[in-house]
């Protein structure tokens, strides 16, 4: 697979393409998006002893059915039969190993985890650990677990839809997240100020004028984050795989 450099504003137009998609078609990306997040929270509160196992299997299928509707919103083509199956359908066995690695690596992380713990690197204890040493111990596991972010990001729409193996989708998404990581910085940055900046400046303001304002505006920008964000992040993916794997040939980046 051949993977394209692209600047780092790329990263930020990705967010911005993600929201135009989203917009095409709502419901059905805003369904596909709330019934991801639903099974997840499923698998994880009602299955505690094989949700942890078993959610990493399915993972990569379920990214993909939810990366096809936006893939189906982004052609202009009709809901058929089996188009949120695609990359699924009669490939079950490259997805299942696809999601067996998937696990494979969640075991290597918490492995990682144990280890530095063990070696006197301490993470925060999150019940009683004040703000501070929260955000550190989250930074300090981000940058264990971005390896492992960077080789998956891709990885379930190029075995899906390209045909790639297991093991050579998560490399190659590994190379492309790397020779892009101005662009994915810069894609993080924009996630950051939409997810945390600007809630936060609409608290501070609602706090400014009563505590009811707060609590109304925390109630809002909850809906806001799982109606319309978590939608326009999961069209914002497809929209960076589209364009570092298979631009249009009329675009120049």
């Amino acid at each position: 697979m051949q993977a394209r450099l692209l600047p780092a504003r790329r990263g930020a137009f990705w967010l911005l393409a993600g929201f135009h998609l989203f917009r095409r078609n709502p419901p059905l990306i805003s369904a596909l998006t709330l019934t991801y997040l639903l099974l997840v929270q499923v698998s994880v509160r009602l299955l505690p002893g094989l949700g942890p196992f078993l959610l990493p299997l399915a993972l990569p299928a379920m990214v993909l059915i939810v990366a096809n509707g936006a893939r189906v919103t982004d052609q202009g083509n009709r809901m058929l039969p089996g188009a949120l199956l695609h990359g699924v359908k009669g490939n079950g066995v490259a997805m299942l190993r696809l999601g067996g690695l998937h696990l494979l690596g969640a075991f290597i992380f918490i492995g990682f985890v144990l280890l530095l713990e063990g070696s006197g690197i301490r993470f925060a204890d999150f019940e009683k650990a004040d703000d501070p040493e929260i955000l550190w111990a989250l930074l300090n596991l981000l940058v264990l677990a971005l390896p492992f972010l960077m080789a998956y990001l891709f990885a379930p729409y190029l075995t899906g839809w390209d045909g790639v193996p297991a093991g050579k989708s998560l490399f190659f998404s590994f190379v492309a997240s790397a020779r892009n990581w101005r662009a994915l910085l810069a894609y993080l940055g924009a996630i950051a100020v939409v997810a945390v900046g600007l809630p936060g400046l609409v608290l501070v303001l609602a706090g400014l004028f009563s505590e009811g304002a707060s609590q109304v505006a925390q109630v809002v920008l909850r809906m806001l984050m799982v109606f319309l964000l978590a939608p326009v992040l999961t069209a914002s993916l497809y929209v960076g795989y589209r364009d570092i794997f298979h631009p249009p040939m009329d675009e120049h980046a």
